[in-house]
């Protein structure tokens, strides 16, 4: 198993074109990561509680402060308008294109930021939070399928695992924003802050006015001379050139053997090969957000508070830097190392710590050394979640679905990510605090974290394919080959779908031949022109020896 990334020796152009989009696209992550990391300082400024208290009183500081039922819907609403913002991102995507999609989201993104700038109370505070969380939603499905559908393969899990990266430092920003504005005692506390992303939407907005458009959706929408022009732009090389020239047909060879298959509507995804991996993608975004990670940034300041840390707005920040750190070895292992195996070892990790800190602060409650043990393994933690599943749930949803159907699951996946996020943020406050109707489990909170992080490991064993170092059509090509993931690490590519589109038509049954079906029949026509070739040669060889003895 090497750990070494390189450009392949026989990819012609330049890759630079391509990861530097890629790299642009991923600063979107700093919108979604700053916007959803802003809230969690912004519940625990002083004045922001007193401004948005109803009347009711704190039970650990006997300070006005907003309700446990407040504070569960002004972080979940957010969330909610994600969730419904993922779904709607397919049809905006396939309509507008994915570039303008993204446009037209950051806009409405920025409708919600001004809501929450304006506001004093929480009515409009929360129909702010709604709106951004739709914007975020959209954002979020259209980014990792922009990005994979322009990356170079050998690289591609890397670039997309930057998405992720981008996520960490917009929580790290939010963590340092909060903690400088978060003793004012005006309205600046909070609206400095949040208004903060004015300035992301901007850089957004102009950069994805000045980038391409994606190949693979000009080829989706039957463009093919733009779709040259836009891979051109991404590769570095003449449109007529031969390595363009053969990307293109595979994709679009691709396209037509999936769509000759079935339509490209909502219910095809739910059917055979694409239902499985959608069902993958779903369960991973799912579980990503089920291991508990957003529980530390969107309740972590008020956690760390109420269990007797003291300066919990600076533990926030430690934890995003260690959140951003550690993402950088994950984008380096994805590639180097695999899809598979990081996940697999990442969620061994965190179910381990999950159980420590779990453990200690049952048997040893209100304890400094149970203190010290929850900040080091909630680092530890945040260390194995930010190389791991942080960033490889991005990557593994953003290719393992075929052109047709992809920004339709992509959006599905991110919804279900968004919808357990928001079931997260809703019911944590009743599940750590305490007070009447509350479980009060407060450290005990991460024995359910790390029972989900146990549910990872057999996840990633049972239903993770390796997609390492595979094209976006041999991915296809992999689920239509490989019906076991455990075994999908020795799969080997042996077709072209320009192949196959060849061969379709001399297959009985064309329509419904299996790919197997597909490549013995290729494999047939290989041997025969083998043969032919080897025959001319000799024939060729016997003249001239001829020639010779004469």
């Amino acid at each position: 198993m090497g750990l070494t990334i390189k450009k392949p020796k026989d990819v012609a152009g330049s890759a630079a074109p391509a990861i530097l989009v890629g790299l642009f696209v991923a600063f979107g992550g700093i919108l979604f990561g700053y916007d959803t990391g802003t809230i969690g300082g912004i519940l625990a400024m002083p004045y922001w509680r007193t401004l948005f208290s109803t009347g009711y009183i704190n039970l650990e500081d006997g300070e006005l402060d907003v309700s446990p039922s407040q504070s569960s819907q002004i972080v979940s609403l957010l969330s909610a308008g994600t969730f419904f913002g993922a779904l709607l991102a397919a049809p905006m995507a396939d309509l507008l294109g994915r570039r303008l999609g993204m446009v037209a989201s950051t806009g409405v993104f920025t409708v919600g930021v001004i809501m929450q700038t304006a506001a004093t109370a929480i009515p409009l505070f929360v129909a702010g939070r709604f709106f951004a969380g739709l914007g975020v939603g959209l954002i979020s499905a259209i980014i990792p399928l922009y990005q994979s559908e322009t990356a170079p393969k050998w690289i591609r899990g890397a670039v997309v695992g930057c998405y992720q990266l981008a996520i960490t430092l917009g929580l790290f920003i939010a963590a340092i924003v909060d903690n400088a504005t978060k003793d004012r005692p005006d309205t600046g506390s909070y609206r400095i802050p949040v208004a903060v992303q004015f300035a992301w939407a901007i850089i957004m907005v102009i950069g994805m006015l000045i980038l391409p458009e994606t190949p693979r959706y000009f080829i989706k929408v039957g463009k093919n001379a733009q779709a040259a022009k836009a891979l051109s732009r991404l590769r570095r090389l003449d449109v007529d050139h031969p390595a363009l020239v053969e990307e293109l047909a595979e994709v679009q060879a691709n396209h037509e053997y999936e769509m000759s298959l079935g339509k490209s509507t909502y219910v095809e995804c739910f059917k055979g090969s694409i239902g499985k991996r959608l069902a993958t993608g779903c369960l991973l975004q799912g579980l990503q957000q089920l291991t508990g990670v957003n529980f530390i940034f969107y309740y972590g300041t008020s956690f760390f508070s109420n269990s007797g840390i003291q300066n919990s707005f600076v533990i926030t920040i430690i934890t995003n830097v260690v959140n951003v750190c550690s993402t950088f070895p994950g984008l380096y292992l994805v590639e180097a190392w695999g899809r598979r195996p990081l996940l697999f070892l990442g969620a061994m990790g965190m179910f381990v710590c999950q159980f420590i800190i779990a453990s200690v602060n049952t048997a040893l409650p209100d304890s400094e050394a149970a203190n010290k043990v929850l900040i080091a393994f909630v680092c530890f933690y945040i260390y194995f979640f930010a190389s791991s599943w942080g960033p490889v749930a991005w990557v593994v949803t953003g290719e393992i679905f075929p052109l047709k159907s992809r920004a339709k699951c992509l959006s599905m996946t991110t919804a279900s990510n968004w919808l357990l996020n928001w079931a997260i943020a809703y019911a944590t406050p009743y599940m750590v605090n305490g007070g009447a109707g509350n479980a009060n489990l407060q450290g005990k909170v991460f024995f359910v974290w790390g029972t989900f992080c146990l549910v990872c490991v057999f996840f990633t064993w049972g239903l993770i394919y390796e997609t390492k170092g595979l094209s976006l059509e041999q991915v296809d090509e992999l689920y239509g080959k490989c019906s076991k993931a455990w075994k999908s690490r020795g799969f080997r590519p042996t077709l072209s779908f320009a192949e196959v589109q060849e061969a379709r038509g001399s297959v009985g049954g064309a329509r419904h031949a299996s790919l197997a079906d597909i490549e013995a029949d290729v494999g047939r026509k290989r041997s025969v022109a083998q043969v032919e070739h080897h025959g001319m040669s000799d024939e060729k060889g016997g003249h001239d020896a001829g020639g010779l003895e004469v």
